[in-house]
């Protein structure tokens, strides 16, 4: 008998360190796993649950208890290890933090989104360290509460992992506070032994084309913080009113982004989902989401388990167009090719209500129109043709925003580290460090970002016990004494649990998970500060 590690998977790698028979692969690192799953070997597997009592995510199963959506990850697990037969190591040492040599150590972590929690966790586990915790937001979880999609809650149990770290005894929070505007990063580097950086990659690329700039033309990344509640994004609006919607790019943003514009109703209520959202997209004319790659099947940026998802949404046909290219020899390739190719084979059900169309081998060359965005022409092969449509969303990936004051590839806005060191010239920047995206770049689901962040931790407590760290010429206390001074309202981790029981308890009155609250004002009002 064994487990089964399925669609749900973050990647966090709890489950590795835990597993006696250490059977589950591929062995993650700091750069990120192999691939976008863990996977259990069936022929080792002890049948002992140790993994999935430590699955933050509820993505492990026992194989006689699989949800019938789940039953063919049973294969996929087997299949992996057919491919990569499991090698035998020798039992890893459990991870413990470097002790820091010192009484007390300051750290201030800019952001509070996965990989600022990872930190944030890893950290207080030596003594002595204590954490401020700073975002923008007057709430926390960054991408986990913006980004993941509202048909995804048990991806947001994740949550839980960091309820644990923000509401430690050793930490405070600082939300609703700006870096860069109601405090300075130079008033952080003066005031604390050091300060990490974890604040993503918020900005869209671009796609470079004629037209780009059209109204209903827009990144993918917006259209989801608009259907999550981002407070930025509350009052944007959407063409929703022509039955077709493009979208450019293959990877999991472009299926989230497609699967909530063809869901129904009643699925949608029973999600997180913002109102004002669920309100517009109850009155959308969209029936056809097209998704535009450039590349074959196999080499789809989409993990197996969202590619999957989709065959199973109700009353949705997926039809499958252009050239799928070359079968893949990995393990990982192999099988999106090979789901596409049986997507490709399944008749198309008269009358469905809408339609997903997976579009292979095509290259966006323009989006026309006058005044706003009325068609979006392609190449496909060594033709031209052209998609009508009111919104085209690029789903093309994600770049950070520049830092005042760290040094950044004007490109990417990645920030010059080693191992989690800010580095200018090549050489360390003493006290500075950096953690998540805008260490590594928009790679990797949220789980990456937990051995990603110890990195950087383990860098910084080594610095700490070498004493390479700089002397602070003031106090953290001074900053929230000047933000009192400001009128800042911060919100602390009190205030965010009033606006978490608030959300529960107007989703409770619906039957939801949440009612989201994504008015600032009202955030803060819910929080019980001045606004």
């Amino acid at each position: 008998m064994t487990f089964v590690i399925t669609q749900n998977c973050c990647t966090d790698a709890s489950c590795v360190p835990v597993c006696p028979a250490d059977c589950i692969r591929p062995a993650p690192d700091t750069a990120g796993t192999a691939a976008p799953m863990l996977y259990i070997d069936p022929a080792s597997c002890v049948d002992c649950g140790a993994c999935v009592a430590v699955c933050p995510v509820g993505a492990i199963y026992h194989e006689d208890d699989l949800p019938e959506s789940q039953l063919r990850f049973k294969t996929i697990n087997a299949d992996y290890f057919a491919g990569t037969p499991l090698d035998i190591r020798a039992t890893p040492a459990r991870w413990s933090p470097t002790p820091v040599g010192r009484d007390a150590l300051r750290v201030a972590v800019v952001g509070a989104g996965p990989a600022a929690c990872y930190a944030v966790a890893d950290l207080t586990r030596s003594p002595g360290v204590r954490v401020d915790v700073f975002d923008r937001l007057p709430t926390p979880y960054g991408l986990v509460r913006f980004g993941v999609a509202p048909d995804h809650q048990h991806t947001k149990d994740i949550t839980s992992v960091f309820d644990t770290a923000l509401s430690g005894p050793s930490v405070q929070c600082y939300f609703n506070v700006g870096v860069g505007t109601d405090v300075t990063h130079e008033q952080l580097t003066a005031s604390y032994d050091a300060v990490i950086y974890a604040t993503g990659a918020t900005r869209s690329r671009e796609l470079g084309i004629p037209g780009e700039r059209l109204p209903g033309s827009v990144a993918a990344a917006d259209f989801v913080n608009w259907y999550n509640g981002h407070p930025d994004h509350a009052e944007a609006t959407f063409p929703l009113d022509s039955e077709r919607a493009v979208i450019i790019g293959n990877g999991n943003v472009a299926l989230d982004v497609a699967r909530i514009l063809v869901l129904d109703e009643a699925t949608l209520r029973a999600t997180d989902i913002a109102e004002h959202a669920l309100n517009e997209l109850r009155r959308s004319a969209v029936r056809e989401v097209v998704i535009l790659a450039r590349r074959g099947a196999g080499a789809g940026a989409f993990s197996v388990g969202e590619l999957m998802a989709l065959g199973s949404l109700p009353d949705v046909d997926i039809v499958v167009e252009g050239a799928l290219g070359e079968r893949p020899d990995d393990h990982e390739g192999a099988l999106k090719f090979d789901i596409v190719g049986e997507y490709a084979t399944r008749p198309t059900v008269a009358g469905r209500r809408r339609r997903i169309v997976l579009r292979f081998g095509a290259r966006p060359l323009q989006v026309s129109g006058t005044e706003r965005v009325e068609a979006l022409v392609i190449e496909d092969g060594d033709e031209t043709s052209t998609i009508e449509t009111s919104m085209v969303l690029r789903a093309i990936g994600y770049r950070s925003a520049p830092v005042p004051g760290l040094p950044s590839d004007p490109d990417t806005g990645v920030v010059s580290n080693h191992a989690g060191r800010v580095t200018s010239d090549g050489a360390p920047v003493p006290g500075l460090y950096v953690t998540g995206w805008i260490k590594r770049g928009p790679r990797g689901v949220i789980g990456t970002n937990r051995l990603c962040a110890r990195e950087t931790v383990e860098s910084l407590l080594a610095d700490a016990a070498a004493g390479r760290l700089p002397t602070p010429t003031a106090q953290p206390e001074a900053i929230r004494a000047r933000l009192g001074e400001q009128g800042v309202s911060v919100v602390d981790w009190s205030g965010w649990r009033l606006i978490d029981d608030a959300e529960r308890a107007q989703g409770s009155v619906v039957d939801r998970p949440r009612v989201k609250v994504v008015d600032r004002a009202a955030l803060l009002t819910a929080a019980g500060v001045a606004g």
